[in-house]
């Protein structure tokens, strides 16, 4: 388990010798340093690949450098010295990244039609052959391989997503797409120990339920059409993983509780949006929908979902806003209970959210809400304080 601890007060306490709390703060050191690295790394490539391609602007330029930049990244890993390994893989990967992207992009601007056919069997392909020589250890450079399985699936689930706006699938199918891109992602994510890309597997859940974002100028914007069944959705994630951190190893919870705290954001951002214009339950997936598509006019569309909200299971605002706050402290206190500092970070984060927008948004002019919450919030304090003394007095 990942803490934070003050290394110098705990060599002043006696808790920590110096050369330990010394090898401590160099080994942290490290990982930084190679964070920073890696992303300085990830992003150069990224760029570079991209440049080229956009750059060269021509499918036989782009295929011949391709080539050129994987035949000198594999001189340079097999006649270079140890220190120069770094080119020689970002020579590869954007030798890769080249002729992957660069027929991506030729297929969907030349033949739009077959790109989709093309992409994502070709995708999986090379995702599979890579997972493949993953699993075998068959590596020459973990970072390398790594990389391709990420290229080859991203090939292939593009793939899938034009075949989805080509033949214009929707629900119930098109949930299932998206569960199965959270699931690839997550799974790929978990086996090549990278973070970043489990994480990435929180959006295709989420948008399970038209959960997503938008921008438009000088704005972001989160939208939830169903909140409640998105909260419910995440909680469900929530659990499972929280569950499966303790049964598993590190390795393995790492990713667990990524994806938890990811599911718990998301279930606050969707609080957020009940807690200011309520909810109305299943509006938009039995009900009558967000739009009035499927109507002859307007009026029969505001008559069907006027009739369906009149039946339908409807959240206030104002009972929101306080089930949210409510949760927020209760998730507060057993996270930091169960040091489980994602999780307790965010649930702070929120609560400051949530306090700043019902501040201005329902008691501007209530002063008495200010005085009854302030006067509730200290017993609270002191109920925790008071039961955390008690369970270090009684570990059991």
């Amino acid at each position: 388990m990942h803490v934070v601890a003050d290394t110098t007060a705990l060599v002043e306490d006696g808790v920590l010798a110096p050369e330990q709390a010394l090898e401590i703060e160099t080994r942290s050191r490290d990982v930084m340093i190679k964070l920073a690295v890696n992303a300085i790394l990830c992003f150069g490539i990224i760029a570079a690949t991209a440049g080229f391609i956009f750059w060269l602007a021509n499918a036989v330029a782009v295929s011949i450098t391709g080539v050129l930049m994987l035949v000198l990244g594999l001189l340079i890993l097999a006649k270079g010295a140890e220190a120069y390994r770094m080119f020689g893989n970002s020579a590869i990967l954007i030798g890769a990244g080249m002729l992957m992207g660069g027929a991506s992009i030729e297929l969907v601007d030349k033949y739009e039609q077959l790109a989709g056919w093309i992409m994502t069997p070709a995708g999986a392909f090379v995702t599979i052959l890579g997972v493949w020589r993953w699993r075998s250890g068959a590596l020459s450079a973990a970072f390398v391989l790594g990389a391709v399985i990420l290229m080859g699936l991203s090939m292939h689930l593009i793939g899938i997503e034009l075949l989805v706006m080509q033949h214009q699938i929707g629900s119930p199918l098109r949930n299932l797409i998206l569960l199965y891109y959270a699931i690839a992602v997550a799974t790929i994510g978990w086996m090549i120990d990278v973070r970043l890309v489990t994480a990435l597997a929180i959006v295709p859940f989420a948008q399970m339920l038209e959960t997503g974002t938008a921008y438009f100028h000088a704005a972001y914007v989160f939208y939830s059409p169903e909140p409640t069944l998105t909260i419910v959705q995440m909680i469900a994630l929530i659990t499972a993983c929280l569950w499966g951190a303790r049964k598993t190893a590190d390795r393995d919870a790492r990713h667990l509780r990524i994806l938890a705290v990811l599911g718990f954001i998301v279930a606050n951002l969707c609080a957020l949006v009940g807690s200011l214009w309520g909810d109305v339950v299943g509006e938009t997936i039995w009900g009558p929908g967000r739009y009035s598509d499927g109507y002859p006019d307007w009026e029969s569309y505001r008559a069907a979902r006027e009739a369906f909200r009149d039946q339908a299971l409807t959240i206030p605002d104002g009972a929101y806003a306080i089930l949210w706050a409510v949760v927020l402290a209760a998730v507060i206190i057993w996270s930091a209970r169960h040091s489980q500092r994602g999780l307790f970070n965010a649930g702070l984060t929120f609560a400051a959210i949530h306090g700043y927008t019902q501040m201005f948004e329902s008691f501007a002019d209530r002063p008495l809400a200010y005085l009854l919450g302030g006067l509730a919030a200290i017993p609270l304090a002191w109920g925790v304080w008071r039961l955390n003394q008690r369970m270090r007095a009684h570990p059991s």
